[in-house]
């Protein structure tokens, strides 16, 4: 028997019993019995969120990671029930009177598309100004913004166990198949790989690619192994499975053959590294879920720790400080803390850049040197990711210190630049040079390329 099954056949597996997986969206509202203890008004409230920003949930977040003493100001809680300020007021009592009025279904379908056209569905150009081409046809599913990563977005993999309140794609989970990004093609994937050797990380993304079945999931790994791959270096999987669906990785049917499949990619000399996205200390409290962390780290594969600091769930440096020693202890990699994106319920979620880099500043001061890996804040704008790495004054001018973490020209990559200190930005596009200057240095090439692919 494979050498990670043997590592967990005992007593403390035995004990975890398998679950079935039963997902409740905003159809069936109504039927969640935890919600009968909140108003006939929040409910409604609800509702009507509901019919714009997409909402679904599973009874493993209903019965084991919210407190409901604790609702709603619960962070799970927050995480995934709608709540009436995630929408601007006009756009609430838009949608809240045609429910009121009991519309029909096609009239709220019609609002809603209207109304998150207002949201910036697309933030950073994603549909369109990452796509690459292959023989002079553009691919669907793939985004290229990295010279030496891949993001790859299988349409499998086009939902997810839950979906998060401020998720910025948001816009891949409506229906609408004009926002999505997605591919049903591997060859695509090969295919793009195989001529482009400068690409040694692909990034399994989506959605989540661990709702998938893991024989659909091979379909897209297992070909990595062989030679002609051998400049790609890493996999990397990005999932949030870790938080809403433990039994993913330990009492799904299939679960076995995922952990072996990973471990197999891994003897195959690749980097596997599982980007996990947490956003509270607690989503990894319950036994399922460490013992799911324990399975895949025991495959030889990494979990790196990413998430967004957010207002009314995690704008606290104690949450963070607490989060990433506990991710520490179990063997997770804290990776990122990112800025809330520009999409969305953003205007709910989004803490003001200077606060955030206060809060980031605090919890790094409470933490060991272990768990200083995580960088940030971090803002995944259109440019590139940048970093605030701090707030300073020169010449008797108050600025944001910035630096590319990532850049569209990898020669923009840890080059300082200044803002001026703004307490009300939360945003890239918020921000104005310091000094003096007219524009950020790399924002003639970033227009450049902009239009080099309109």
């Amino acid at each position: 028997m494979n050498s990670v099954l043997n590592f967990y056949r005992h007593e403390e597996l035995r004990e975890i019993e398998a679950r079935a997986f039963k997902v409740l969206t905003d159809r069936n509202l109504d039927q969640i019995p935890a919600l009968d203890r909140l108003s006939d008004e929040c409910r409604f409230e609800m509702k009507v969120v509901a019919s714009v920003l997409p909402f679904r949930v599973n009874e493993y977040i209903i019965e084991e990671l919210i407190d409901w003493d604790q609702v709603p100001d619960d962070p799970i809680y927050q995480l995934t029930f709608p709540q009436r300020d995630m929408l601007e007021p006009e756009a609430f009592e838009r949608m809240a009177e045609l429910h009121r009025r009991g519309a029909d279904r096609t009239e709220i379908v019609a609002l809603a598309r209207e109304l998150r056209e207002e949201l910036n569905p697309h933030p950073a150009g994603q549909m369109e100004m990452n796509r690459p081409e292959l023989d002079g046809e553009p691919l669907q599913g793939l985004q290229h913004k990295y010279r030496e990563t891949v993001l790859f977005f299988p349409s499998q993999g086009q939902t997810c166990h839950a979906y998060c309140t401020f998720c910025f794609r948001w816009a891949q989970f409506v229906g609408d198949k004009s926002l999505r990004i997605a591919s049903n093609q591997a060859s695509d994937m090969l295919g793009y790989l195989r001529v482009n050797p400068e690409v040694s990380d692909i990034l399994i993304t989506g959605g989540d690619p661990m709702v998938m079945k893991t024989k659909h999931l091979a379909q897209y790994l297992e070909p990595l192994m062989g030679p002609e791959f051998e400049h790609v270096q890493t996999v990397r999987i990005g999932t949030k499975a870790l938080t809403f669906w433990p039994h993913r990785f330990v009492s799904d049917a299939d679960a076995d053959d995922l952990v072996m499949l990973l471990e197999r990619l891994v003897k195959a000399g690749k980097h596997v590294a599982i980007m996990a996205h947490y956003n509270h200390w607690r989503e990894m409290d319950t036994p399922i879920a460490r013992e799911a962390i324990r399975r895949l780290r025991a495959t030889g594969a990494e979990i790196r720790s990413q998430g967004p600091l957010l207002a009314n769930i995690n704008d606290d440096p104690a949450v963070w400080a607490r989060m990433w020693e506990q991710q520490v202890r179990l063997g997770i990699i804290p990776y990122y803390m990112f800025a809330e994106r520009d999409t969305g319920a953003r205007r709910y979620f989004e803490v003001p850049l200077a606060r955030a880099w206060e809060i980031y500043r605090d919890a790094m001061k409470q933490v060991s040197g272990l768990g200083r890996t995580a960088r940030g804040p971090s803002m995944s704008a259109g440019p590139g990711k940048v970093e605030i790495q701090g707030v300073t004054e020169i010449h008797g001018e108050k600025v944001f210190v910035l630096r590319f973490i990532q850049g569209r020209n990898p020669e923009w990559v840890q080059r300082p630049f200044f803002a001026r200190y703004d307490e009300e930005a939360t945003w890239l596009n918020h921000l104005k040079p310091a000094f003096g200057e007219e524009k950020f240095f790399f924002e003639d090439e970033y227009e450049a390329m902009q239009a080099g692919q309109a």
